[in-house]
């Protein structure tokens, strides 16, 4: 088994931890808060490092747990996430930008309504690419559950979003 380095295999996944984090609680400063916060208890554990099997998970589920209390403690604030990564490709018109931009504003208020825990499986399975398992134990679900919880999610989100586009509500 390889040592586990801090700067290595740690801090690179501060990103990670906070579009995590900035999901759950919708605030870029709590966010940053929680993401220090991740950091600061995962060093402190850094004895145990070689007893986990994912680092990565271990992490995620540290951030997870922070952005839950601090979200609930706020009463779950809900202010619409902005896209920073979102880019029209240069060939389409400016008609065809805003289009887009609304749409994908759309997605992220309909994402926002979900429960905490189907928008956290969503961003973990679709934003950060993880696989069942690894979301079943960020969650501490069954790979079944998260299976179940982001099928749920998509089709909310799917039907919430034809239903706006077809009728224009």
């Amino acid at each position: 088994m390889q040592t586990l380095d801090f700067r290595r295999d740690i801090l690179p996944l501060k990103d990670k931890l906070f579009r995590l984090a900035l999901r759950i609680t919708f605030d870029r400063a709590e966010a940053e808060d929680i993401v220090q916060e991740t950091m600061i208890r995962v060093w402190s554990k850094r004895d145990e490092w070689p007893a986990f099997s994912s680092i990565e998970a271990y992490c995620l589920t540290i951030a997870r747990n922070l952005a839950i209390d601090r979200s609930e403690r706020m009463d779950a604030r809900t202010v619409e996430l902005t896209a920073e990564a979102e880019q029209a490709p240069d060939t389409s018109g400016p008609h065809e930008r805003l289009v887009d931009k609304e749409r994908m504003q759309l997605l992220h208020r309909l994402i926002a309504t979900l429960p905490e825990k189907q928008r956290t499986v969503l961003q973990l399975r679709d934003v950060e690419e993880k696989s069942y398992k690894e979301i079943a134990e960020v969650m501490g679900i069954t790979e079944d559950q998260v299976k179940v919880t982001l099928f749920r999610a998509r089709q909310k989100v799917k039907q919430q979003f034809m239903n706006i586009e077809n009728y224009g509500l």
